[in-house]
């Protein structure tokens, strides 16, 4: 098998694993009130339950800082990518509160591995290959979102129990997902050199501006994920059902943005797609503060879309250039941030819209965003098109070099 088969095929099954991976989320998250009814979780419980996950998973995250060091990303994502599937089956099949208790917490132990050692092996893949190839990865996650929550809207739809809903994409995704575990292709499949290094004295000093931009984005997207429905009915007076839709418009235009993303960056380079992306974001943040109507609202939300779309898979990539010979580690450290993300923003915007107006507490997660300008070089240089300079392509150096920067 030549190297640029083994390439392309460790892409695809990579590119398959984040696919199953946002149907896999996506199910779980949009299920959530038919979870609480099954099993009984109160009003009160239910926070506690769902933020046990994200924590669990930032606990994951760190200890497979330390694991991939022994055996790889690609051992880690192998085993995980299952674990987390059969905690989904497990969330649909318990009976008592128990049982979901510990589904949840296999879920978030399993989901924390699968997030940093998947991110991992986009790094590396993106270092050889020698162009920005991230933002396809998250958009084949963000396909799968789509398809976990069409899947999720049938279930509903036709009333099936929560373990008839999973079964099919476990049976389905479960078999094809091992299948391509078989070609991941790791750092240490790709460059011949020494383990791993930590960060180092100040590494982290060095990585903390990318992992503010990572919290911060993610404080955007929960916020959109948690909060899209109920300020559009409670505030912009729309009906139930077309409240339903701006989730569903943001993730069709995060899938499009990320889709053509990584264009992009090879012709403006990271920095400039990502300062591009955080002034529509927080566009989209000042638009749905300031609608008068739901239509209005709606445009909002689709600017968010597509500019918080970029701002996660750069930040990966950007560590992977910022410590090359430890991008593992640092995309473990950064994966943390993630969660943090995740846990700060639905309590944020919810506190401060029922202590206030929601209107108001929109225009946090936009100042949030905006610190992204503020960061906006630990992106590297700004030509940083590519992972490293020797990696370069035939045909990519007929438009592009002579234009590059100081890639890491």
């Amino acid at each position: 098998m030549t190297e640029d088969v083994r390439l392309r095929r460790g892409r695809a099954s990579l590119g398959f694993s984040f696919f199953v991976q946002g149907v896999t989320f996506a199910l779980l998250v949009t299920r959530i009130p038919a979870i609480q009814d099954r099993y009984g979780i109160s009003d009160g419980l239910l926070p506690a339950f769902l933020a046990a996950v994200p924590v669990l998973a930032g606990v994951s995250s760190v200890a497979t800082e330390h694991l991939v060091k022994r055996v790889g990303p690609a051992s880690v994502l192998r085993w995980a990518q299952p674990l987390v599937l059969l905690s989904l089956l497990g969330v649909g099949a318990g009976s008592q509160m128990w049982h979901v208790a510990v589904a949840l917490g296999t879920f978030g132990l399993s989901v924390g591995a699968l997030d940093a050692s998947m991110n991992m092996l986009g790094v590396s893949l993106q270092r050889a290959y020698g162009r920005s190839i991230m933002l396809g990865f998250h958009a084949a996650y963000s396909l799968g979102g789509i398809v976990g929550a069409s899947a999720a809207w049938a279930g509903a739809h036709w009333h099936l129990s929560l373990f008839a809903s999973y079964l099919p994409a476990v049976v389905v995704l479960l078999p094809l997902a091992l299948y391509g575990s078989r070609f991941y292709v790791g750092r240490r499949d790709i460059e011949d050199q020494v383990p791993e290094k930590g960060l180092g004295a100040g590494g982290f000093t060095l990585l903390l501006p990318l992992c503010l931009v990572m919290a911060c984005a993610y404080i955007g997207d929960s916020t959109v994920s948690n909060w899209s429905a109920k300020y559009l009915q409670d505030v912009l007076g729309s009906s139930e059902q077309l409240a339903t839709v701006p989730y569903n418009v943001y993730m069709v235009t995060t899938l499009i943005g990320r889709a053509v993303g990584d264009l992009g960056v090879r012709r403006l380079g990271a920095v400039a797609v990502v300062r591009i992306g955080t002034l529509v974001a927080a566009g989209g943040f000042a638009v749905v503060a300031a609608a008068p109507g739901a239509w209005v609202g709606m445009l909002g939300f689709t600017l968010l879309g597509i500019g918080l779309c970029v701002i996660v898979p750069q930040t990966f990539a950007a560590a992977g250039r910022l410590f090359p010979g430890a991008s593992d580690t640092a995309v473990a450290r950064l994966n943390i941030f993630n969660y943090v993300g995740f846990l700060i923003g639905s309590p944020l915007v919810g506190g401060i819209g029922d202590a206030w107006s929601y209107r108001g507490a929109m225009l946090v997660p936009m100042a949030l965003v905006l610190v992204t300008l503020f960061h906006a070089r630990s992106f590297g240089s700004e030509g940083a098109r590519y992972g490293v300079r020797h990696e370069r392509r035939a045909g990519d150096r007929a438009v592009d070099v002579g234009r590059g920067g100081n890639e890491v």
